[in-house]
C-alpha cells in the first residue's frame, strides 16, 4: 500500500508569499527606534554621561521621528 501518489495528487500550487504592508508611522517608529539606540549606546561609547545621552538621543529621535513620517513615504509622482 502507497500513500505517496495520493498526497501528490491532494497537494496545491506552489504559492508566491509577499510581505504585509507596514504603516508609514510604525515604519517610522521602527526607524526612531533603531537611531535612538544607536545614538544612545554610541554617546556611551564615546564617554558621555548617561543623562545627557539619553536626553539629546531622545530629542534626536523625536526629530528623526517627525522627518520620516512627514516625509519617508514612497508616494506615486503626479503623471
Amino acid at each position: 500500500m502507497r500513500i505517496l501518489p495520493v498526497v501528490a495528487s491532494i497537494a496545491s500550487a506552489v504559492m508566491h508569499l509577499r510581505m504585509p504592508s507596514i504603516d508609514q508611522g510604525v515604519q517610522a517608529f521602527i526607524w526612531t527606534l533603531v537611531f535612538f539606540l544607536f545614538m544612545w549606546l554610541g554617546a556611551l561609547a564615546v564617554g558621555f554621561s548617561g543623562p545627557t545621552s539619553f536626553v539629546v538621543s531622545l530629542l534626536l529621535a523625536c526629530g528623526i521621528f517627525l522627518l520620516v513620517r512627514t516625509r519617508g513615504g514612497d508616494y506615486p509622482r503626479p503623471r
